[in-house]
């Protein structure tokens, strides 16, 4: 089914409040899984297969930092989403880059990293050169790259297949460094073997949102069921007092 961007980013931010999400934060939410649809990168696919995890970490305490210095900062996550616990993280990177020009934060042992590329958007928006990498738990196991330029809300994407990596490494966390002076688009890797399997050009990502914006956004009606009824869940049902206070004032 199609839908517009509005209705999604409307329906998310409500359904994520009736999972227990509060105001600010079910905001950001919406706006991450939204982002990411909207430049054909499956934001509700990520969001339909780590749903049960989005509704735990509602309720979970906020993410732990670990360490911190004045350039670098390491967030345990808590193996929730990081449509709950990537925000406040980012956030605190930025801060730092802000004032020293270069900064780097560590989330471990966070859930559908795919999803922080929406809050990374924000940033980069606000002047931040911004790259991400992080690792998926496959065979092989694959890496993935994203970039931002500083002040464009649109990256460059690369997935890479790795070869030799260490058994014994968890692939649970994410790397972010920003930098406000100079780009961060990587152009060197690192010393591992690297096969290149996909890459998203910034023109081919502003070309999908077009379409999708232009068409409007395609959405599994099943998953889009889900969101409302969660979204029901902050609708208060009428009482005597709501009703006695519902006219207008004399």
């Amino acid at each position: 089914m199609k839908i517009s961007l509005n209705e999604l980013q409307s329906v998310c931010r409500k359904a994520f409040a009736g999972m227990g999400f509060a105001a600010g934060h079910a905001d950001d939410a919406a706006a991450m899984v939204a982002w990411m649809q909207s430049y054909g990168l499956d934001g509700m696919k990520a969001l339909n297969e780590g749903l049960e995890c989005v509704v735990a970490s509602a309720a979970s305490a906020r993410p732990n930092v670990i360490y911190q210095d004045a350039d670098l900062a390491v967030v345990d996550g808590q193996h929730m989403s990081v449509l709950s616990s990537g925000n406040l993280a980012l956030e605190l990177a930025f801060a730092k880059a802000r004032i020293r020009g270069l900064s780097v934060i560590k989330i471990r042992h966070c859930r559908q990293r795919q999803l922080i590329m929406g809050y990374l958007s924000r940033l980069a928006d606000r002047g931040m050169n911004v790259t991400a990498f992080w690792r998926h738990s496959q065979t092989p196991i694959t890496e993935q790259v994203v970039g931002f330029r500083a002040s464009s809300s649109v990256p460059s994407i690369r997935v890479f297949e790795l070869a030799d990596t260490p058994d014994d490494v968890p692939n649970d966390g994410v790397t972010i460094v920003m930098a406000n002076h100079f780009d961060l688009l990587p152009t060197i890797r690192s010393e591992d073997e690297y096969t290149l399997l996909a890459r998203h050009d910034e023109s081919d990502l502003l070309a999908a949102r077009h379409q999708a914006l232009a068409e409007g956004l395609t959405v599994d009606p099943e998953v889009w069921q889900q969101l409302k009824d969660f979204a029901a869940k902050t609708l208060v049902e009428a009482s005597e007092q709501s009703r006695s206070g519902a006219g207008p004032a004399e």
